[in-house]
């Protein structure tokens, strides 16, 4: 990483990122997995702002874990914390905080919102999650791939369950940028944004990633060698929890389901898990299992980004 001045960048959505600008992440985000210490101190003094207009488990605690392991400090905001609250515009508030932190991390529902932010913000902006991607979670998902396959090459990741949901379209972006083959199994009611998809495909021309979406789970996860599944009702679609669990029924990961896979293949799930509903406890729980790993993975990956977007890419 240099120093140097850089145009701002943010990390709005995995597509933000160029392929050999994602292939430097992980290999950041590898050592300093190995190496905690390596950049200790590199944002020795700055401040991180994380507005959590959602819960969060995983994404909160991993971000202010990554953000003191580079010296920085994390300040966690909700909207009742902020003037965002009572009514101040997305860009007075991205304005303001650009003078005072290095950057700002934001977990909301409209992608807008996020998008707003980064058009007014002078420093870079995080998507720590949003209704239509999870990007920092791609990340820590291609990681863990990465480790347990050893490349993305040849590789193929099946996505079972809600294929329009925010960590399928993120999948579907970093197979493209990474040449990960992803194919997506899900009803045709509940299949990925039709923009979302054919953007990764014009994109995924450029590594050779295949990008499918097929209606059958068994033909997702045969000859895969990673099966994602995510809960078939987000935060804020609780309300049509009956109705996604009567469609999504059958994509549920069964032991019977895991078998179609190759040998070795692990199994995916970026929490929290409904068990009995998309995946069954001896899948998420057996020795398949990667999730742990998974979960863990978010603290080297978002350390890396931090660093990428604060101190920029290696030209």
């Amino acid at each position: 990483m240099t120093a140097t001045d850089v145009k701002v960048r943010h990390f709005t959505r995995v597509s933000d990122l160029l392929p050999d600008e994602l292939e430097q992440l992980l290999e950041l985000a590898a050592r300093l997995k190995q190496e905690p210490s390596a950049y200790e101190g590199a944002l020795h003094g700055r401040t991180i702002a994380c507005i959590f207009e959602k819960p969060s488990t995983r994404t909160r605690v991993s971000f202010a874990a990554a953000a003191a392991e580079l010296g920085a400090t994390p300040i966690a905001l909700s909207p009742q914390e902020l003037q965002i609250g009572r009514g101040e515009t997305i860009a007075d508030t991205a304005r303001s905080l650009s003078g005072y932190c290095a950057a700002i991390v934001i977990r909301t529902f409209a992608q807008r919102t996020v998008d707003e932010l980064a058009a007014w913000a002078t420093v870079p902006v995080v998507n720590a999650l949003s209704n239509e991607h999870h990007p920092c979670q791609a990340l820590a998902d291609l990681l863990t791939i990465r480790e347990a396959c050893g490349g993305f090459a040849g590789r193929r990741l099946a996505f079972v369950g809600d294929g329009g949901d925010n960590v399928a379209h993120s999948l579907l972006e970093a197979g493209a940028l990474s040449g990960l083959d992803v194919v997506i199994a899900c009803p045709p009611a509940y299949a990925p944004d039709e923009e979302v998809l054919g953007d990764a495909r014009r994109l995924a021309r450029a590594t050779g990633a295949m990008l499918t979406v097929v209606e059958d789970p068994r033909e997702a996860i045969a000859q895969s060698d990673a099966v994602y599944a995510d809960v078939w009702a987000s935060m804020g679609e609780e309300a049509e929890h009956d109705a996604r669990a009567r469609a999504l029924a059958p994509y549920e990961v069964t032991e019977d389901l895991m078998a179609l896979a190759n040998p070795g293949a692990i199994f995916l799930h970026c929490l929290p898990a409904k068990r009995g509903e998309e995946v069954e406890s001896s899948v998420i729980d057996g020795p398949r299992s990667a999730v742990w790993t998974q979960s863990a993975n978010r603290m080297p990956t978002e350390a890396a980004l931090l660093l990428a977007l604060t101190q920029g890419f290696e030209s």
